[in-house]
């Protein structure tokens, strides 16, 4: 298992390779990465035996910016037929595994194995489990078969606690028909991704306040009055009627940047799109002043140096805050639903 496969937003191969070739620097495990381009994945080829193994106990998959999905294994080719007795020969010398998920990487081609997957899945999880290799146990490692195409197979392994929340990464959001625009599955995706599910109640109710910069026509708004806040819309293009109907609304036609609430809010949102600098300045400012107390905000990246970008950006706001002697909690994030951008979530911590 010398190989570390890492799913990603095809076009972003590279940024997973400088990602993950960091980290292993650091960490001090060696080898090389490598990404085709458009692939929807890279690949960290370890030196050492137990390379990957050391590399996914010192990294949380959570504070992974680009990749989507790891896992540590090795390639097996398929024959046409009896796919199962090959993969079961394999897999003799992998661990008792908790759970089962079929993958594919986000290509078209992915995409059409898809439905082979899902047909192949109940029998191959009938043979593992009459194998004794797979039983209902979260505490034990998840097996990852991800396909890259019908006649060769990734078998990985990778922590339940430590991987995707997702197969794939990749949420199953449903858009809501009433939502003025696509991009509210952005600051969805984000609810899940950054927010517990059992903290949602606390941490996004209906007795908050918040701030939705470059609002219009209200895509984040929406999901901040789903959740019966009272929200301040801030955009000079105009909002969805929908959304002024709810009560919950109020709509000032200013520039985001410099304008600031006149009492401290929950939370801030901002999905304009600008220099990602300047929107890493309003997180600095929004937080740094108590001007909210969580913030969602999107860095739209530039063509080149991407990754590098991204950490100098996330480096400039620890600093900022630790010369304001205040703790805040820094996430980062390239979510399924962004495209040329990463999602930060920040949250105020004292």
């Amino acid at each position: 298992m010398n190989t570390l496969l890492l799913h990603c937003r095809p076009g972003f191969e590279g940024e997973v390779c400088s990602e993950i070739s960091d980290h292993a620097a650091r960490l001090g495990v060696p080898g090389y990465a490598k990404g085709k381009a458009s692939s929807a994945h890279a690949e960290f080829v370890c030196s050492e035996a137990d390379g990957t193994e050391r590399l996914m106990q010192g990294l949380r998959f959570n504070k992974l910016i680009f990749p989507r999905q790891w896992a540590r294994g090795s390639y097996v080719e398929l024959p046409e037929t009896d796919r199962i007795s090959v993969l079961l020969n394999n897999l003799a010398a992998y661990p008792v595994c908790g759970s089962l998920w079929l993958e594919v990487f986000d290509t078209n081609d992915g995409k059409e194995l898809s439905n082979f997957c899902k047909k192949f899945k109940a029998p191959l999880r009938k043979a593992l489990t009459a194998a004794g290799k797979l039983v209902d146990d979260p505490s034990k490692p998840r097996l990852l078969l991800t396909f890259k195409s019908g006649r060769e197979v990734f078998l990985g392994l990778a922590e339940a606690n430590n991987s995707a929340l997702w197969p794939m990464g990749i949420p199953r959001l449903k858009f809501p028909r009433e939502a003025p625009s696509r991009s509210t599955l952005k600051l969805e995706e984000a609810w899940h991704y950054f927010i517990p599910r059992e903290q949602w109640d606390t941490r996004l109710s209906d007795e908050m306040t918040g701030v939705d910069l470059g609002a219009s026509p209200g895509g984040w708004t929406y999901q901040l009055v789903k959740r019966g806040m009272l929200v301040t819309a801030i955009d000079n293009g105009p909002m969805a009627e929908s959304l002024m109907d709810t009560g919950l609304v109020q709509h000032l036609m200013v520039d985001g940047f410099t304008w600031k609430p006149k009492q401290p809010v929950d939370w801030m949102v901002c999905d304009i799109v600008e220099k990602p600098a300047r929107n890493a300045a309003l997180l600095e400012t929004w937080i740094g002043e108590g001007l909210c107390r969580e913030a969602v905000v999107n860095l739209k990246l530039p063509m080149k140096q991407r990754y590098a970008e991204v950490c100098r950006l996330l480096q400039r706001l620890e600093e900022a805050f630790a010369a304001r002697k205040i703790k805040v909690s820094i996430a980062c994030k390239q979510l399924y639903h962004d495209r040329e951008e990463v999602t930060c979530h920040l949250r105020r911590l004292s």
